[in-house]
């Protein structure tokens, strides 16, 4: 019944997609979508918007789940709260500010937060503390999380078994004791497995260049980057580059699809357009400070769009941009799993 055990000519088929370079994994991924997705509000609750929007997220990866079914999010909040109060009466240190709250958990759906029929619907799980006087009065959000599939490879999620529904991305914000019961609870429930969602250079790199693009109809008011280079002691530089001299830099290494592909594809960036951007940054920097980036390693990336570091963590600040920059971290998610 494991995720981890399906048959091989469905990991097979999901390997041919994961192993190729970054380089021809992300090409090919952009050429089947435009690349910049605007969010439509009227279809998103308001309040879980302003949920995904105002928190900084811990990202993970998350296997299929076996027969989970949005039909029975009721019933999960139900027997997510027994299990978490189960834990803490077997003396598991569930704490919040030092008080012994009692823990309800709701699951509920986020409505319009996929872009393609094979994307399961994004599910938002919160746990309010407070003590059991009306049930929801004295009771406040503690810990928030989501899991959500955006634009996930088309070929791998029509290959999985009918019981498995794949929701790749899992962010959690909150105490860490309560993200590992969840967890927990999920791995036990619907068979899959966890893991971090670190970001690599690609990544990072990638946002960058997703959020500069954005700059004529949101301005990033800034596009700042922390590398570190492997030096001894190690050296951390800050590189914070005015937003219009990034969109000119942008501008100018950006290919110029002809105008029948632009009809057919929409708007599309690829990873030559990416590094050509990146190794444009990079070279400014040695001309003025002689310090090559390349050798370094890039840790975080943000912009007034946004924000991303190497170790995982991810706060998106504008809805607009919401779906192109979960298009790519369900991307990394798939990336990460493992086979």
């Amino acid at each position: 019944r494991s995720c981890l055990g399906l048959t091989p000519a469905l990991t097979a088929r999901r390997l041919s997609k994961s192993r190729k370079a970054p380089k021809s994994h992300y090409i090919t991924v952009r050429q089947r979508q435009p690349l910049l997705m605007f969010f439509s509000h009227e279809k998103v609750n308001p309040e879980h918007l302003a949920l995904l929007l105002k928190s900084e997220w811990k990202l993970s990866y998350v296997t299929p789940l076996y027969q989970f079914r949005h039909t029975q999010l009721k019933s999960y909040s139900r027997q997510l709260s027994a299990f978490i109060a189960a834990e803490k009466q077997q003396g598991f240190a569930v704490e919040v500010d030092g008080s012994q709250s009692n823990f309800r958990v709701s699951f509920s759906v986020v409505q319009g937060m996929t872009e393609t029929e094979d994307d399961a619907e994004t599910v938002l799980i919160q746990v309010r503390a407070g003590f059991l006087r009306p049930i929801s009065e004295a009771q406040r959000s503690v810990w928030s999380g989501w899991l959500t599939c955006v634009n996930g490879n088309s070929d791998y999620l029509c290959s999985l078994p009918k019981d498995f529904i794949c929701l790749p991305l899992f962010g959690s914000s909150g105490s860490e004791v309560l993200t590992t019961l969840v967890q927990s609870w999920f791995q036990k429930m619907f068979d899959c497995c966890f893991g971090p969602l670190e970001m690599n250079n690609t990544c990072l790199q990638w946002l960058a260049a997703l959020w500069t693009n954005c700059h004529p109809e949101s301005s990033i008011q800034h596009l700042k980057m922390i590398w570190t280079l492997p030096v001894v002691p190690p050296l951390q530089i800050t590189y914070t580059v005015n937003p219009k001299d990034a969109w000119k830099l942008w501008s100018s290494v950006r290919k110029d699809p002809c105008e029948e592909n632009k009809e057919e594809e929409g708007v599309s960036i690829d990873i030559e357009d990416v590094m050509r951007f990146m190794q444009g940054l990079k070279s400014h920097f040695y001309r003025h400070f002689r310090l090559d980036l390349s050798a370094g390693c890039l840790k975080q990336v943000s912009t007034a769009l946004g924000s991303a570091t190497f170790s995982g963590r991810v706060k998106i600040s504008n809805s607009q941009y919401i779906l192109s920059t979960l298009t790519l971290l369900t991307e990394c998610a798939l990336f990460k799993m493992p086979v």
